[in-house]
């Protein structure tokens, strides 16, 4: 079976490829490659690697391909604006509408595409995915217009599925410590200290970067019945955590003193989210937990395996590739 990971030199796809690889699929990944190839460096000659823009790619790329996972994103809300709002709609709207456009027209049968919680925006109820969403930013609000336009690609020769994952943790050789969890464990390992964005009540759904890519191999193998046309949140209801208690996790996971600290403007953001669909459905539940990756994220860091640095935050990053003009807006 041949799949395409776009995005695939991403947090998640340097994860997913190897598990694919290693479940004997033949992989492509199509990615820009705006952080560069280290992340993938390990399994580069084992797979076709297509560095193109989802915004302009050659749709003959897409020629005998079975599924197409797509990770391609601005992965990262961005409230000070810091890049162009219309980069997030060119991008997560338009160039993954024009992927899985080009999937069906080139004979692809199965399409997963990655939304995320944060459409729902903030919302003070426990939200399914029946729940009317209500994005908040330029990230949330083109995610949700990405939506919009897979699902009625679906038919009989063309299955899509849409995966809203909460909040991803936990290690990964393309590492981002803009993440809640993984930002938290950097900052206790760094200064001792925790500094929580105010007011510290607002809600996240987590969910393990390693139980996506579990779920992903999952789906492969899935009846089509229980997966077309279909939305499902990703993650477990145990893992909803308001954001000080989720600090006091992390500190105490690791077991070194350690004091808390605020930051910031009051959260605009606050979601509650039920992942019973996911579990009934499916029968898909989660295996690992914030304290296990906070563990393993502070030893990696004490042992020099991975480090912060302008690449691990990807608002920032983008911002730096735009300022230099490697990336811009195409007027889509």
């Amino acid at each position: 079976m041949d799949i395409m990971v776009v995005g695939g030199a991403g947090y998640v796809g340097c994860h997913l490829i190897p598990a694919l690889l290693e479940k004997g699929y033949k992989v492509k990944c199509l990615d820009a490659l705006f952080f560069g190839e280290e992340p993938i460096k390990s399994f580069k000659d084992q797979i076709e690697l297509i560095q193109e823009d989802i915004r302009t790619f050659s749709p003959s790329h897409l020629k005998d391909i079975d599924i197409v996972i797509n990770l391609a994103a601005i992965a990262q809300p961005d409230q000070q604006e810091l890049i162009d709002p219309q980069l997030y709609y060119e991008i997560n709207h338009k160039g993954c509408a024009r992927v899985a456009r080009l999937s069906k027209e080139q004979g692809v049968k199965k399409y997963f595409a990655t939304s995320t919680c944060s459409v729902y925006g903030y919302q003070e109820d426990l939200i399914s995915e029946k729940s009317i969403p209500n994005a908040l930013e330029a990230y949330g609000k083109s995610k949700l217009l990405m939506e919009k336009e897979m699902l009625p690609l679906a038919d009989e020769n063309f299955i899509v599925t849409i995966l809203r994952p909460g909040t991803m943790y936990g290690f990964s050789p393309k590492m981002r410590f803009d993440l809640v969890v993984n930002g938290m464990t950097w900052a206790l390992q760094e200064f001792k200290k925790i500094n929580v964005m105010r007011p510290g009540t607002q809600w996240r759904p987590n969910v393990h970067v390693l139980d996506v890519i579990r779920l992903f191999l999952a789906l492969i193998e899935t009846n089509v019945d229980k997966i077309q046309k279909e939305i499902f949140n990703v993650g477990a209801n145990d893992q909803n955590y308001q954001i000080k208690p989720l600090a006091e996790l992390i500190g105490n996971s690791v077991g070194n003193e350690y004091e808390l600290g605020w930051y910031g403007e009051p959260d605009t953001r606050s979601y509650n989210v039920d992942f019973s669909k996911l579990k009934n459905q499916l029968g898909f539940t989660m295996k690992h937990t914030v304290p296990e990756a906070a563990k393993n994220i502070y030893n990696a860091l004490n042992e020099g395996i991975t480090k912060k640095n302008e690449q691990t935050n990807v608002v920032g990053w983008f911002k730096q590739v735009s300022d230099r003009g490697a990336i811009k807006l195409l007027g889509i």
